[in-house]
């Protein structure tokens, strides 16, 4: 792959964080200006609602009062599998946008808990009891849906892909006269 095509694929993921980062966050200002005074808004009465929560700990709640703790892991989790990805950039477009997703809605969280100390979330899917959240949450799950699709369709194949070397010498099983 030409160097300009492997910037191109680096530009593109680029794009896709920033793009689920601007979701999120534009999502996550909406549910504050207009969840945040009513409470909640039924969308299918008891199956699902727009509901204002904060959650000042990680998914469903848990560390709060640590969240240092879940600042450094995230931080930590965020930069390997962005470090991953611009790596990979020209691997599986499953597996990149997989991690492009998961690491723009790692740092869509991130920027809440930075600067608010809490995140905010607003679907409340009331169906099956489930716990309140918002757009990064859901990024991040489809991003591991989709990561966990490509290992079970395509990681073995690209482990069995030859790696051929631009230095390597290519063997030839002819031998002089072409035979």
């Amino acid at each position: 792959m030409s160097n300009n095509n492997k910037a191109h694929r680096g530009l593109l993921w680029t794009l896709v964080i920033l793009g689920v980062i601007v979701i999120d966050q534009v999502t996550k200002l909406l549910a504050v200006k207009f969840l945040k005074p009513v409470d909640t808004v039924p969308i299918i009465r008891d199956v699902l609602h727009l509901t204002y929560v904060t959650n000042p700990g990680a998914a469903f709640g848990m560390l709060k009062n640590n969240r240092w703790v879940f600042l450094v892991v995230s931080t930590v989790a965020i930069v390997l599998l962005g470090y991953y990805l611009y790596t990979k950039k020209n691997g599986h477009p499953l597996l990149c946008t997989a991690l492009a997703f998961i690491v723009g809605g790692g740092i869509g969280n991130m920027i809440d808990r930075t600067l608010l100390g809490y995140v905010v979330d607003f679907v409340d899917f009331r169906l099956i009891n489930f716990a309140v959240f918002n757009g990064a949450d859901s990024f991040v799950c489809v991003g591991c849906a989709m990561m966990f699709l490509w290992v079970f369709l395509y990681a073995d194949k690209e482990e069995e892909k030859p790696k051929v070397s631009a230095s390597a010498p290519v063997e030839d099983d002819h031998d002089a006269d072409g035979n």
